[in-house]
Protein backbone atom coordinates (compact mmCIF):
# COMPACT_ATOMS: atom_id res chain seq x y z
CA UNK A 1 0.00 0.00 0.00
CA UNK A 2 0.97 3.15 -0.88
CA UNK A 3 2.00 5.39 2.12
CA UNK A 4 0.83 8.46 0.91
CA UNK A 5 -2.70 7.30 0.43
CA UNK A 6 -2.81 5.69 3.60
CA UNK A 7 -1.76 8.54 5.56
CA UNK A 8 -3.90 10.72 3.49
CA UNK A 9 -6.60 10.10 6.08
CA UNK A 10 -6.11 12.37 9.17
CA UNK A 11 -7.78 9.57 11.58
CA UNK A 12 -4.50 7.39 10.49
CA UNK A 13 -2.36 10.30 10.50
CA UNK A 14 -3.05 11.29 14.17
CA UNK A 15 -3.27 7.15 15.50
CA UNK A 16 0.53 7.84 13.78
CA UNK A 17 1.50 10.35 15.66
CA UNK A 18 -0.17 8.70 18.64
CA UNK A 19 2.29 5.84 18.23
CA UNK A 20 5.19 8.00 17.64
CA UNK A 21 5.15 8.59 21.02
CA UNK A 22 5.23 4.33 21.73
CA UNK A 23 2.93 1.75 22.12
CA UNK A 24 -0.76 1.97 22.69
CA UNK A 25 -3.41 -0.30 23.19
CA UNK A 26 -6.38 -0.96 20.92
CA UNK A 27 -8.86 0.26 23.40
CA UNK A 28 -6.71 3.56 24.27
CA UNK A 29 -6.60 4.74 20.39
CA UNK A 30 -10.27 3.83 20.21
CA UNK A 31 -11.11 6.04 23.57
CA UNK A 32 -9.10 9.06 21.75
CA UNK A 33 -11.14 9.18 18.79
CA UNK A 34 -14.87 10.36 17.84
CA UNK A 35 -15.75 7.58 15.87
CA UNK A 36 -17.16 3.85 16.39
CA UNK A 37 -14.66 0.91 17.64
CA UNK A 38 -15.08 -0.98 14.40
CA UNK A 39 -13.74 2.38 11.94
CA UNK A 40 -11.23 2.63 14.72
CA UNK A 41 -10.58 -0.93 13.76
CA UNK A 42 -10.36 -0.73 10.09
CA UNK A 43 -8.34 2.16 9.50
CA UNK A 44 -5.47 0.13 12.12
CA UNK A 45 -5.91 -2.64 9.42
CA UNK A 46 -5.27 -0.38 6.62
CA UNK A 47 -1.75 1.02 8.90
CA UNK A 48 -1.00 -2.57 9.99
CA UNK A 49 -1.43 -3.91 6.18
CA UNK A 50 0.50 -0.76 5.00
CA UNK A 51 3.62 -1.51 6.87
CA UNK A 52 3.41 1.61 9.07
CA UNK A 53 2.32 -0.35 12.34
CA UNK A 54 2.28 -3.42 13.69
CA UNK A 55 0.46 -5.21 16.74
CA UNK A 56 0.89 -7.94 19.09
CA UNK A 57 -0.85 -9.19 22.33
CA UNK A 58 -0.36 -8.90 25.07
CA UNK A 59 -3.19 -10.85 27.21
CA UNK A 60 -6.52 -9.54 26.50
CA UNK A 61 -5.10 -6.13 24.51
CA UNK A 62 -4.08 -5.84 21.23
CA UNK A 63 -0.65 -3.14 21.60
CA UNK A 64 -0.22 -1.40 18.62
CA UNK A 65 2.93 -0.24 17.66
CA UNK A 66 4.83 2.31 15.20
CA UNK A 67 6.93 0.86 12.59
CA UNK A 68 9.32 3.18 11.79
CA UNK A 69 10.71 1.75 8.59
CA UNK A 70 7.58 1.91 6.94
CA UNK A 71 8.42 5.76 7.04
CA UNK A 72 11.35 5.13 5.04
CA UNK A 73 9.67 6.06 1.61
CA UNK A 74 8.35 9.01 2.59
CA UNK A 75 11.28 10.55 4.40
CA UNK A 76 12.76 9.53 1.07
CA UNK A 77 10.67 11.34 -0.54
CA UNK A 78 10.66 14.65 1.53
CA UNK A 79 14.59 14.21 0.81
CA UNK A 80 14.22 16.09 -1.90
CA UNK A 81 13.10 19.19 -0.52
CA UNK A 82 15.32 19.44 2.03
CA UNK A 83 16.54 21.05 3.84
CA UNK A 84 13.24 22.74 4.64
CA UNK A 85 14.09 24.68 7.62
CA UNK A 86 15.84 27.22 5.48
CA UNK A 87 12.74 27.59 3.34
CA UNK A 88 10.22 28.12 6.21
CA UNK A 89 12.20 28.88 9.28
CA UNK A 90 9.76 27.97 12.05
CA UNK A 91 9.94 28.45 15.60
CA UNK A 92 11.23 31.67 17.93
CA UNK A 93 13.39 32.79 15.30
CA UNK A 94 10.67 33.18 12.79
CA UNK A 95 8.59 35.23 15.30
CA UNK A 96 11.66 37.48 16.12
CA UNK A 97 12.08 37.94 12.02
CA UNK A 98 8.25 38.51 12.44
CA UNK A 99 8.46 41.17 15.10
CA UNK A 100 11.77 42.71 13.28
CA UNK A 101 9.69 43.11 9.91
CA UNK A 102 6.67 44.68 11.67
CA UNK A 103 8.71 47.10 13.51
CA UNK A 104 10.89 48.16 10.65
CA UNK A 105 7.44 48.71 9.08
CA UNK A 106 6.26 51.05 12.11
CA UNK A 107 9.23 53.40 11.99
CA UNK A 108 9.45 53.78 8.04
CA UNK A 109 5.31 54.91 8.81
CA UNK A 110 6.37 57.58 11.18
CA UNK A 111 9.04 58.68 8.85
CA UNK A 112 6.07 59.05 6.68
CA UNK A 113 8.28 56.81 3.87
CA UNK A 114 6.24 55.54 1.75
CA UNK A 115 6.69 51.63 0.42
CA UNK A 116 5.71 49.56 -1.64
CA UNK A 117 4.03 45.96 -1.30
CA UNK A 118 7.14 44.06 -1.46
CA UNK A 119 8.63 46.33 1.43
CA UNK A 120 10.94 48.59 -0.57
CA UNK A 121 11.13 52.36 -0.31
CA UNK A 122 9.64 53.77 -3.63
CA UNK A 123 12.47 56.02 -5.76
CA UNK A 124 15.64 54.08 -4.36
CA UNK A 125 17.71 51.98 -6.36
Amino acid sequence: MDPFAVLADPLRRQVVELLAEGPVTAGEIAARFPVTRPAVSRHLRVLRESGLVESEVRGQHRVYTLRRAGLVDLDRWLDRFRPLADAAPAGPAARLDALETELHRGRRARRGAPADRTGEHRGSA
